[in-house]
């Protein structure tokens, strides 16, 4: 029963990280900051800035915003990381269950 009860609260805790990391957010650019992105901590893109200056050299655009995603993503992995250890950490639950 107590398995079971603790199996419930770690679904509600988790529940309630997901709602959070929908409206998190975590930013990260390139170029010395002529691309910056904006993701939720659910993976989402919700904005993408570029300096009109960047637009000059496509080429160069194209990696600066794949470049600036990548690492938004990455933040964004990290920061839910961070909260579901700290569901499990608060459940008595080894590091890297989650």
């Amino acid at each position: 029963m107590k398995m079971l009860k603790q199996v419930q609260q770690m679904q509600d805790r988790m529940g309630k990280v997901q709602q959070e990391l929908e409206t998190e957010t975590v930013e990260a650019s390139a170029g010395g900051g002529a691309v910056r992105v904006v993701a939720t901590g659910t993976q989402k893109v919700v904005s993408v800035t570029i300096d009109p200056a960047a637009a000059a050299e496509p080429e160069m655009l194209q990696d600066m915003v794949v470049a600036a995603v990548n690492e938004a993503m990455d933040k964004s992995k990290q920061l839910a990381a961070s909260k579901m250890q700290a569901v499990a950490s608060g459940l008595g639950l080894p590091p890297g269950l989650l």
